[in-house]
């Protein structure tokens, strides 16, 4: 997990955490993570070790309320904000058309609101970014005439405004400061997934910015086309449902070995600093194995702040690693598989307690 909208140096801009999801995914042939990894504008990654699954919708997962199957193919809807203008709207549709045709998609119907969605952002006195808007009942009575027309997975696309803090925004394609529109991207896709219990994933509409010299190469993928849309249909794509754990589940309806299940959870890779999420707090709960990365970002929730210190234990049972990147989080992950005690590659080693 890479929360949205906190700046961290990896994973807080355009797809720039794919390479580390990657790697995670080969170490461990199963990676779960969430559309602010795998979002790269134009780029993306299609691997199928990796579970691509919206921040609410792995809340839910990591807290024991749903599990996640596996699917070949879902039919990905698109929500269209009726405040995108009609050039702006094309290209996304051209987007749309040229998945279907290249990529071989399943995508459609499109559904477009009664009225502009009105979308607003904000910054918090910590840095964060975040964001909502004003015309909730419509979006998701959009969201609801997809579902109803057969879409399995929504992808979202809403007018932001183009009147950010330029100052804001030079400084992040120079690798500087948070993602001003990240926090209300995530606020829409949450309402969503909430509400339709459906894969959803956002993409943000922007006209487009005019070319600048020296963009770091994390923003870079921002700079490529007219629109963010192709990693999001292809995320979702093969994005897994999201199953309710209830009756149905428990009696068998569902082909258990298509399904993916909190308790099978071998480790959770998330940034120092930003711990102090549903998900974080609920895998502690289940003392599921946590590495904790250094990636600076603006939050401080760092494992002190919980009570935790360094490479020790969590309620004397759950492992809490550091890791100084995700090359080493990778190489931790190998070894939670392998089954090797963590304390035999760390130096110095202590002795074994004697009670």
């Amino acid at each position: 997990m890479i929360p949205t909208g906190i700046g961290c140096s990896q994973g807080g801009f355009a797809g720039d955490a794919i390479p580390s999801a990657r790697l995670l995914a080969a170490a461990s042939g199963c990676l779960i993570t969430h559309p602010n990894v795998m979002n790269g504008a134009a780029l993306y990654w299609n691997d199928p070790r990796i579970q691509y699954v919206e921040g609410y919708g792995l809340d839910l997962f990591l807290t024991g309320v749903i599990a996640l199957r596996s699917v070949r193919q879902q039919k990905v809807g698109l929500l269209l904000d009726s405040g995108v203008e009609t050039g702006l709207r094309e290209r996304h549709i051209q987007v749309a058309e040229g998945c279907r045709a290249t990529l071989g998609l399943n995508i459609g119907p499109v559904v477009t609101t009664e009225v502009p969605l009105e979308i607003g952002l904000e910054q918090g006195s910590s840095g964060v970014s975040w964001g909502g808007l004003a015309e909730v009942d419509v979006l998701l009575r959009a969201g609801e005439k997809l579902k109803q027309a057969g879409a399995t997975a929504i992808a979202v696309v809403t007018r932001f405004p183009d009147d950010l803090d330029s100052v804001a925004i030079d400084k992040y394609r120079k690798g500087q400061g948070v993602d001003a529109i990240a926090g209300a991207e995530a606020v829409i896709s949450h309402l969503l997934v909430r509400h339709l219990s459906l894969p959803c994933a956002h993409a943000p509409a922007m006209s487009p910015m005019s070319l600048a010299s020296g963009v770091d190469p994390r923003a870079a993928a921002e700079e490529v086309g007219y629109t963010f849309l192709a990693s999001v249909l292809v995320g979702l794509s093969r994005a897994p449902d999201l199953v309710p754990l209830n009756k149905e589940y428990f009696s068998g309806a569902f082909n258990t070995s298509e399904i993916l299940h909190v308790d099978q959870l071998g480790a959770v890779v998330v940034p120092e600093g930003a711990l102090g999420g549903e998900g974080v707090l609920a895998s502690l709960e289940r003392r599921i194995p946590l590495i904790v990365v250094s990636n600076s970002n603006v939050l401080n929730v760092s494992m002190e702040a919980l009570g935790l210190k360094g490479n020790a234990s969590f309620d004397g049972n759950i492992p809490v690693i550091h890791a100084i990147n995700y090359v080493e989080a990778a190489g931790l992950i190998l070894l939670l598989r392998e089954g090797i005690s963590v304390e035999s590659l760390y130096r110095p080693m202590t002795h074994i307690i004697q009670m």
